[in-house]
């Protein structure tokens, strides 16, 4: 391929990409490939990868484990959410093939075990998951996936001394962590610490969702005091997670489950839907009329969607054949 070829080329690829991107509410009108604060951050990668004829490569911090509350999932294993997920990486991955032969790779790096002691996931529950999700990941990827861990980066006795040693190397200060996350509901505030500000709520949002379940007794407000400590530690560990991915993958296009901004480090990614947030681990798979979306495993009894059962008679999804099904659940 010649230069002009070869941008050609890495623009189609990043344009498959980012048909199917998060943005947060307000940045919309982004102009995808062709805007030049994306292409300036994605590209360079790309195109490097298409000059040297290597498998492009995009890692994705995701699949940590279910969901510690049961009113959001069917259980603590890999169901059928997390099939969608896989074929549609598998089938976007073939679409780009048909554009550059050498294709691209999707490293999944499995963050469960880099803060289940935070968010209350039983580490022989992230386990199991990880193992029935590498196995779902032999059998669904196509070749286009692979999976890292916790486990695959660092050596010890246990899972406690991994997670120290983690922070040891890349962890980062607390309070400049909590000084970035006030300093960002000021209108006066950077980019950086609006952000921080935003992943900051969306983390206690989701400890306190996970966290209200019956099995529990603790008071909401003493819920939420404690989520809103525990989100401060969930973000150090997310935060040194993401600094060793990007030490250990320095040429990949670095993916994220979350919105971001246009021109962003990150490139946030819709796995199932494309109208759906919500996250094969934080809700099960519904069939619709109008195809899977997901939801929380309560909203899908609420509808009376009939429960499907899949391998081992594990329960899989559900089936929802009401037409009229609102276009907010799972939205």
């Amino acid at each position: 391929m010649n230069d002009s070829k070869e941008v050609q080329c890495a623009e189609l690829i990043l344009t498959e990409i980012m048909a199917h991107r998060r943005l947060p509410n307000g940045h919309e009108r982004c102009a995808g490939a062709t805007c030049p604060d994306c292409a300036s951050k994605y590209l360079p990668k790309i195109i490097s990868a298409v000059r040297e004829q290597v498998p492009v490569t995009f890692v994705l911090p995701a699949f940590p484990a279910k969901s510690p509350n049961p009113e959001k999932v069917l259980g603590h294993l890999p169901d059928f959410a997390e099939r969608l997920a896989l074929r549609f990486l598998a089938d976007l991955a073939q679409r780009i093939r048909s554009i550059y032969s050498r294709g691209v790779q999707f490293i999944i790096c499995s963050d469960g075990r880099v803060f289940s002691d935070v968010v209350g996931m039983d580490d022989a529950h992230v386990s199991s998951y990880q193992e029935e999700f590498s196995a779902l990941v032999k059998e669904t990827g196509q070749g286009s996936i692979t999976l890292v861990n916790l486990e695959d980066l660092f050596s010890g006795p246990c899972f406690d001394g991994m997670r120290a040693e983690l922070m040891k190397r890349y962890g980062r200060s607390s309070r400049q962590l909590r000084q970035q996350v006030q300093n960002g509901a000021q209108a006066s505030a950077t980019q950086e610490e609006r952000e921080a500000n935003r992943m900051y709520r969306g983390i206690t949002r989701f400890l306190f969702e996970d966290a209200l379940h019956p099995l529990q007794t603790k008071t909401r407000s003493a819920i939420q005091k404690e989520v809103r400590e525990r989100a401060y530690e969930v973000i150090r560990r997310s935060n040194a997670w993401s600094y060793l991915i990007a030490e250990r993958f320095p040429k990949s296009v670095r993916l994220s489950i979350h919105p971001q901004i246009c021109g962003s480090e990150k490139l946030g990614i819709r796995l199932v839907g494309e109208d759906c947030w919500m996250t094969p681990w934080h809700g099960v798979a519904v069939k619709t009329p109008r195809g899977f979306i997901l939801m929380k495993h309560s909203e899908a009894r609420a509808l009376g969607a009939q429960l499907v059962f899949g391998d081992q008679e594990r329960p899989s999804h559900f089936v929802l054949r009401n037409e009229t099904l609102s276009p907010q659940i799972g939205a």
